[in-house]
């Protein structure tokens, strides 16, 4: 009798495994699938190692010491105009760019890429150029960024990340102050007229890439953000004639007046066509 029930209680014990062994395999989770492929990285072009190249070219140029700053934003009032189509064409190195022209770009009412400088020569303001780079990058057949402001006789490089080739022909009005050829994933350095005022450049290759480096004769100037927002700092103190200037709607003025250690703010409106 003990014999028969201990083989019962083995039996059990077989069957509860077996069942469980079962439920193990039932319960077992399908091989997971390999990981999709990382997308493709731009490949940006080589610069010298010792190549002072800053985040924010402006900021670099904006280099004096002392003075007041000016701050602001610029606004837009109104509907800003359509943006126009772009046909990129059949250039693989182009997939991934905007398929729109927008000059005029607004968000929240307020006007990114609208370049703020003192007019003329400002007294006090430094005699050489700032050594850092101005730089101009190619890439996915765009040139970034679209609107910056430069030192006269500051370098002016020129960028390009894209496997394709680019010419960057610098106009000036209607007169060519440059035209340099890039190859793919090359850098070269355009030597812009110290007396240039504001430079277009276009690449004929893709002709609807579009940008512009505006000069100065000192670095007292920004770039509005996508916020509208601009600051000049180290200004001499004195009073000045503020040109706000945007690639599409024209300039505006402003007077200011600076003073040492203090802070002005003075802001801009551009108002749509009618």
């Amino acid at each position: 009798m003990k014999l028969r029930t201990l083989g019962l209680s083995v039996l059990g014990a077989m069957g509860l495994c077996a069942l469980s062994a079962c439920k193990k395999d039932e319960a077992a989770p399908a091989p997971a699938q390999a990981p999709a492929p990382a997308a493709p990285t731009v490949k940006a072009a080589p610069l010298p190692a010792d190549t002072p190249l800053p985040q924010d070219s402006e900021e670099a140029a904006q280099a004096p010491k002392g003075g007041g700053s000016v701050h602001g934003f610029v606004t837009f009032k109104g509907t800003p105009p359509a943006p126009s189509p772009i046909i990129p064409g059949t250039d693989p190195n182009c997939e991934g760019m905007d398929l729109v022209d927008q000059p005029v770009q607004v968000k929240a009412g307020k006007l990114a890429n609208v370049l703020v400088r003192v007019q003329g020569n400002v007294p006090g303001a430094p005699t050489t150029p700032p050594s850092t780079m101005v730089v101009v990058d190619q890439n996915r057949c765009t040139y970034q960024p679209r609107v910056q402001g430069a030192v006269a006789g500051q370098p002016l490089v020129l960028m390009n990340s894209d496997g394709t080739l680019h010419n960057v022909r610098g106009m000036s009005g209607g007169k060519q102050l440059f035209n340099v050829t890039q190859p793919p994933l090359k850098t070269k350095e355009a030597q812009p007229p110290k007396d240039a005022d504001v430079i277009r450049l276009k690449c004929d290759i893709h002709p609807w890439m579009t940008a512009f480096v505006v000069m100065s004769p000192h670095p007292y100037f920004a770039t509005s953000g996508e916020d509208g927002a601009f600051t000049l700092q180290g200004v001499p103190p004195g009073t000045y004639t503020l040109e706000a200037w945007h690639e599409t709607l024209g300039t505006k003025t402003a007077q200011v007046t600076v003073k040492e250690g203090q802070d002005t703010e003075v802001s801009f409106e551009f108002v749509a066509a009618k």
